[in-house]
């Protein structure tokens, strides 16, 4: 009777948009989440009373010996797109600062050399491992809005995996009602709609690197993910975590999101596996698969990724995974034109 409730709890929950704005937040949910956001994010946007001026050294193909004068802890390396051509803001989906990944909203701080990133660059080993980061975590906002107030999900994280594994993932402990449930093909379909939804309503996913106490205001709620930001604050030399936020749902991310959900194309939700019972519950991996908006794959290739990304994905540990090394980027020329900010 639960397996089959469940079933029909997914299908109705993203019948419409509607049915998911609906859902009254719980307590300590996603509304206080975001609003601790929110005011952590003014806090943040007040330290620069006065307007001060960067200079922005543009680097990449036709940008070399492009300086643009931005505004300090006010514009982002989206801002500097907009003064640059359409291209370049529909485009780019991730940036480096000074050689740094860095988010599209996330402000710049001081003067510094900029790089726009793209999905079709030489080398997109930072963009793709941005955009697997980023469609776990809109597996996992779709996850924690799938079901009834009255099943309680908690999402244990999303595994840093590589584009080679397959798949990306993301781990969660559903409601001990549905320790028997089986998603079936109709309830991998509904949550392939939820995450559609999401992808067409193009929302940002905003940046906002914080203390330690902060963190653990917004994630009060959960036990779990206080020990998770303390770990990451532990292994962060500035002692800080990175928090993001898309419409209503924040998350904790290991490193920098692409710019926004309308940069996935297909998407979809492939397995749901069940793992080995933990203090918290039985856990479950989430999988899915995706290719963004400047990249296409017939429908038989498609087809065959899918079978690929529907085996469970075996998550490295830390010392397996090495991090990607950013793009090299050779140093502006002299006798730069410039363009002032507005």
């Amino acid at each position: 009777m639960v397996t089959r409730t469940a079933c029909q709890l997914l299908q109705r929950r993203f019948a419409t948009a509607a049915a998911g704005s609906a859902r009254a937040p719980a307590p300590g949910g996603r509304s206080q989440r975001s609003a601790v956001f929110s005011r952590e994010q003014a806090r943040q946007r007040a330290l620069y009373p006065r307007i001060e001026k960067i200079e922005v050294s543009m680097r990449g193909p036709g940008l070399d010996g492009t300086l643009l004068v931005m505004n300090k802890g006010m514009s982002t390396p989206l801002s500097c797109a907009r003064h640059l051509t359409e291209h370049h803001v529909s485009s780019s989906a991730l940036a480096l600062v000074d050689g740094e990944p860095w988010s599209l909203h996330q402000p710049l701080t001081q003067s510094c050399s900029l790089t726009l990133l793209t999905f079709k660059d030489r080398d997109p080993t930072l963009v793709n491992q941005a955009y697997w980061r980023s469609c776990a975590a809109l597996l996992g906002q779709v996850l924690e809005t799938a079901f009834k107030d009255d099943f309680a999900v908690e999402l244990l994280g999303t595994p840093e995996v590589p584009v080679t594994s397959g798949a990306f993932c993301c781990d969660v402990v559903l409601d001990p009602q549905l320790d028997s449930w089986t998603p079936s093909e109709e309830s991998l379909r509904s949550l392939t709609r939820g995450a559609q939804q999401l992808i067409h309503t193009d929302l940002a996913w905003e940046p906002l690197e914080v203390a330690p106490s902060v963190a653990l205001e917004v994630f009060a709620h959960s036990r779990y993910k206080q020990e998770e930001v303390e770990q990451k604050a532990a292994q962060s030399p500035k002692g800080t975590v990175m928090l993001h936020r898309c419409g209503d749902h924040v998350l904790l991310s290991v490193g920098p999101l692409v710019a926004r959900t309308g940069l996935c194309s297909q998407y979809e939700v492939t397995a749901l596996h069940s793992l080995e019972p933990g203090p918290r519950g039985l856990r479950r991996r989430a999988q899915g698969l995706s290719l963004p908006l400047q990249l296409q794959a017939h429908h038989t290739v498609w087809r065959k990724l899918r079978q690929r990304a529907e085996k469970l994905v075996e998550v490295p540990t830390l010392e397996e995974v090495a991090p990607p090394s950013a793009p090299d980027s050779s140093p502006p020329a002299s006798g730069q034109p410039v363009t002032t900010s507005v």
